[in-house]
């Protein structure tokens, strides 16, 4: 019995179980902090529920869509769901015209709407008709309450907006302004004095929220392009509930019936499998806590489908030890030729599926891309815990000599 590969043995061990207490429960040392995978990992649309929408940009007279107005209106888009406090939404373009919004957690779908599909073009017109001031002018917009309580937002212009709005002012001294948000007119006020110090108020708002939507439409700015709805639907959030429920149950389900026949078929070389796979698992889901991912079902598919190939890179590895052991070789003979010989097999395997996932994340979008990502981190993971992690922890357990019985490894 070799004490020192026992050992090594040991705190392999102890390591994965560390590992795997600390994905479930976190850890905190000093300012540094794990969190815990369960909430480290956003859920996508299908699993929390929310609002999902298809925007298409209109091509109106005296408009073209261009690229560049595509890619204004997905960013000011960004920056009003950011306004909206919303946790990893998807702003992506889909095709040339196009842009797909999904929002997990919103429930409230008409004001989602109002807030994403809305132009927001902010004017100022003088009784003569000249735009005085536009949302560009504005450096910052915020709902307020008024003197009398009311609701109203307040505007600061930027230096150009602040001369442009002290010359309007002196102008139209004693006649309207009137404040339109699109072509609807929201106010028009009386200019009373000379406005110098580049701030204005935008009032006849029903109330507060209505002031704040406003502003946060205001403070993302106004869309390049028209757009209209192509497509809207809302998952429930005990739908999307359920589907998260199931898939988790479907995948605990699995994972146990692998392990169970991973040790009944295999013996010791399974339940060193068993452990690597736990590992596996464990690297996985940390590696989506840090890249902040969001599961989606299609990931968790792709997550479930990575574990069978990890599965069955140690399947043909063990069949491979078999043989060489039925050959008459020795017990570390048959581990090392058994690993040379499948890492040729497991390598092929693998890399096709990668260019597989490779042209579904270039050519797909959305769950799909979801899909290929999750399954690509899971086949680059369950090659270094299949190759390496396996044959380590085998060829320890071998030159530790506590089991040299060739019928312990299914022979």
């Amino acid at each position: 019995m070799n004490t020192k590969n026992i050992l090594k043995l040991l705190i392999i061990l102890t390591m994965i179980a560390a590992l795997g207490y600390v994905s479930i429960n976190g850890l905190k040392i000093g300012e540094y902090k794990v969190i815990p995978v369960k909430e480290g990992i956003n859920l996508g649309l299908d699993l929390q529920g929310g609002v999902y929408v298809l925007l298409e940009a209109q091509e109106n007279e005296g408009q073209t869509v261009t690229n560049e107005k595509m890619m204004g209106a997905v960013e000011v888009i960004r920056g009003r769901v950011d306004e909206l406090g919303v946790a990893e939404p998807i702003i992506a373009r889909q095709g040339e015209k196009r842009i797909r919004v999904e929002l997990p957690g919103v429930k409230d779908t008409e004001k989602a709407l109002s807030i994403i599909g809305q132009t927001a073009s902010l004017r100022f017109v003088g009784p003569d008709k000249s735009v005085v001031l536009t949302g560009n002018d504005v450096k910052d917009a915020r709902a307020i309450y008024g003197p009398n309580n009311e609701p109203m937002v307040s505007l600061k212009l930027n230096p150009e907006g602040k001369d442009k709005f002290a010359e309007a002012t002196e102008k139209f001294l004693g006649q309207r302004i009137a404040i339109y948000l699109d072509e609807r007119i929201i106010s028009a006020p009386v200019v009373e004095s000379v406005i110098t110090a580049g701030e204005a108020v935008i009032e006849g708002l029903p109330n507060i929220d209505k002031a704040g939507e406003l502003a946060m439409l205001i403070r993302a700015g106004a869309l390049p392009v028209d757009l209209t709805i192509k497509e809207i639907r809302a998952v429930g959030p005990s739908l999307g509930a359920d589907s998260l429920e199931r898939s988790l149950n479907a995948g605990q389900i699995g994972l146990i019936l692998v392990l169970l026949y991973m040790i009944a078929y295999y013996r010791l070389p399974g339940l060193i499998a068993n452990f690597a796979l736990i590992l596996y698992i464990i690297i996985v889901l940390m590696i989506f806590v840090g890249l902040r991912a969001t599961l989606t079902l299609p990931g968790v598919a792709g997550l479930i489908l990575s574990i069978g190939m990890a599965v069955d890179a140690n399947v043909i590895i063990f069949e491979r030890i078999k043989e060489e052991l039925k050959n008459g070789k020795t017990l570390r003979a048959s581990i090392d030729s058994g690993f040379a010989r499948a890492f040729r097999a497991i390598l092929d395997a693998n890399v096709t599926t990668l260019i597989a996932a490779g042209v579904l994340f270039y050519l797909g979008s959305g769950p799909i891309r979801g899909f290929a990502v999750t399954l690509s981190i899971g086949i680059l993971v369950s090659m270094f815990t299949a190759i390496v992690v396996t044959k380590y922890m085998l060829k320890l357990l071998v030159n530790a000599k506590i089991a040299t019985n060739i019928k312990l490894y299914g022979a």
